[in-house]
């Protein structure tokens, strides 16, 4: 990831506190360890779930030569015998996006208590706020993995097609066992989003708020903007910057901080645009503009696309101008 990333923030929270945030090396103290290390098992898999989206190549060809030749069992066979161990990828995805959800409520259950403010929380709980920045980092690169790959949606629906024809000509299949008719309809749902492991943290920051309704709103959304406004100074400062030894870090943090807007947009009841908002908003596209196109295009089509409240009537015209499409 790069050097150590440090930032002495700016005038973050109300008090105008500066502190340092270390997304690298920060380690858990005795209050977090047990929280640290149920998310620790989480990201040390998202490592391999990375690793294995990287990789998919899908069954495209099999496929085609399959529809091309209905008749022909030897190329149906293939089709199936390349597809199957695919969509246990699939289905491993998934289920990590549920393992996702989880670790995210532990954490802001740990981020966002009562017993002091947001903000010092992310400065005296360091490595869980580091831990908040990779499952984010995490989420954003997934997504952009999958944007790019329409094997996957190709795959799963071949698959599914398969299936049901299979269940009409009354064909056993141990498939079915590992793949039921409920999983896939969740799975289905899941894929058919342009960013689903975006919408799943989207949707599981929202229902951590509605069940801790004792919780003030306030500690999770400044958590949020907290953590916007670390990464854009980070970004912004060009004796920040400069300690970054490779563009990954850069990318890390670049990610973090859509990510956390995105969260915010659906958390707060008016969204990240409003003239009011505690997050930056002019501030963090500027940031992201300036980086190399193809390096963020995919960050910005997440803030255009997948946030909830850019196209509400509050939104300034500059800031949807900021956003349009080059």
């Amino acid at each position: 990831m790069g050097n150590l990333i440090k930032v002495l923030t700016r005038d973050i929270d109300n008090n105008g506190g500066n502190f340092f945030l270390d997304f690298e090396n920060a380690q858990p103290t005795e209050a977090e360890r047990q929280v640290w290390e149920k998310v620790n098992e989480v990201l040390r898999e998202a490592v391999h779930v990375l690793e294995d989206l990287q990789s998919y190549s899908g069954a495209g060809e099999a496929i085609r030569q399959a529809i091309q030749h209905p008749n022909e069992d030897r190329m149906q066979e293939k089709a199936w015998s390349a597809v199957r161990p695919l969509v246990f990828k699939l289905k491993k995805f998934y289920e990590f996006s549920l393992k996702l959800e989880g670790a995210l409520h532990g954490l802001l259950r740990f981020l966002t208590s009562t017993r002091c403010s947001p903000t010092q929380h992310l400065e005296q709980e360091q490595a869980l706020a580091r831990q908040f920045a990779e499952i984010l980092h995490f989420t954003l690169r997934f997504d952009e993995l999958k944007m790019t790959n329409p094997a996957i949606q190709n795959d799963f629906s071949y698959y599914r097609r398969t299936l049901s024809r299979m269940r009409i000509n009354k064909v056993s299949s141990e498939e079915e066992s590992e793949v039921n008719n409920e999983l896939a309809n969740r799975m289905s749902l899941f894929y058919a989003n342009a960013t689903p492991m975006l919408k799943t943290l989207s949707d599981a920051t929202t229902k951590f708020v509605s069940e801790n309704a004792d919780l003030p709103l306030e500690n999770t959304t400044d958590c949020l903007s907290t953590m916007a406004s670390v990464c854009k100074v980070m970004l912004e400062t060009p004796e920040y910057r400069k300690r970054f030894a490779s563009e990954d870090t850069v990318l890390f943090c670049l990610r973090v901080m859509v990510g956390v807007i995105i969260l915010y947009d659906y958390v707060h009841p008016a969204g990240a645009f409003i003239k009011s908002s505690k997050i930056d908003m002019k501030g963090c596209i500027k940031v992201l503009r300036e980086q190399q196109p193809n390096s963020v295009e995919g960050l910005l089509n997440a803030l255009r696309y997948t946030t909830k409240h850019l196209n509400d009537e509050t939104t300034s015209k500059q800031i949807k101008s900021m956003l349009q499409a080059n």
